[in-house]
């Protein structure tokens, strides 16, 4: 939710800077009317979101890959069920082979009921929706022929060409008991949107039950975690521990209502404090 023209300057700044990943946010309009709440900032309100400029995840990321060598891009979050799964699995693909894989898929499934009235997607099942999104999209990942016949989606077997040599793992957000299930079941890796340590560490239990069900717990998996703790070395070594993978930061309060107010040197100078006390720190 930045100006369009500070990302290639910033994403190549935080390359730079030792940086693992550039997290990629995603909506596609703002209702004029709507009263769904979310479930992440402190009263509820959608208004921050107002006027923010959002670019398609599926467009920004390949041109922010072309300046850069190294660094991996992660959406956060692609509402996924309001999207065909087929068309989607073109585009994630399609992505990981022009960013040589540096792409990881993070979905969601949108806490707006206006994403769904807009985009005409029942809002019911939304969820059961969202599992075979994730099934169709991994089972087309394989380059193979693959078919589907699912409560919502049928098709016959076809095959995309390219695909990434490595599949684009699929990192599932969301902090509900279907969320946390979801990531264990069908998720190579579970995206979180904040809050206290504790109950951090209590989703993450509930997710590795669900992995151990799935019969999943030794495959890899990647917790990318918002905290507090993430903003000296030793409390992401603490992180680190507690089986976080990757840390999500940022340098202003993404729930503000109106324009940014952060110029573009001070972004760079906010990332640049970060890799020098935190990230250098922590690798030694």
């Amino acid at each position: 939710m930045i100006e369009p023209s500070m990302y290639a300057p910033l994403v190549q700044a935080a390359e730079g800077a030792g940086y693992d990943s550039f997290v990629v946010p995603d909506s596609i309009c703002y209702p004029e009317e709507g009263d769904s709440t979310y479930p992440y900032n402190g009263d509820g309100s959608r208004e921050f979101l107002d006027d923010k400029p959002f670019i398609e995840p599926f467009s920004l990321i390949p041109a922010l890959a072309a300046v850069t060598e190294k660094i991996r891009f992660t959406t956060f979050v692609v509402k996924l069920p309001i999207r065909n799964p087929v068309i989607v699995a073109k585009q994630v693909t399609s992505v990981g082979v022009i960013t040589g894989g540096r792409f990881g898929f993070g979905v969601g499934t949108s806490p707006w009921a206006e994403d769904y009235t807009i985009t005409q997607t029942p809002w019911e099942k939304r969820g059961a929706r969202m599992d075979e999104c994730i099934e169709v999209i991994n089972g087309l990942q394989t380059g193979d022929y693959f078919d589907y016949s699912g409560e919502f989606y049928e098709f016959p077997a076809c095959k995309l060409c390219p695909v990434p040599e490595q599949r684009v793992p699929i990192l599932v957000g969301g902090h509900s008991k279907m969320a946390l299930s979801r990531a264990g079941r069908l998720g190579d890796g579970w995206l979180h949107a904040g809050g206290d340590a504790e109950e951090l560490s209590r989703m993450m239990t509930v997710i590795n039950g669900h992995r151990e069900a799935a019969d999943r717990a030794d495959g890899p998996f990647e917790v990318h975690a918002i905290s507090i703790d993430a903003y000296s070395p030793d409390g992401v070594e603490r992180l680190a521990a507690a089986g976080v993978t990757d840390c999500i930061v940022g340098f202003r309060d993404a729930y503000q209502p109106g324009p940014d107010p952060q110029t573009l040197d001070e972004k760079l100078t906010a990332m640049q404090w970060y890799a020098d006390e935190v990230i250098t720190k922590y690798r030694g």
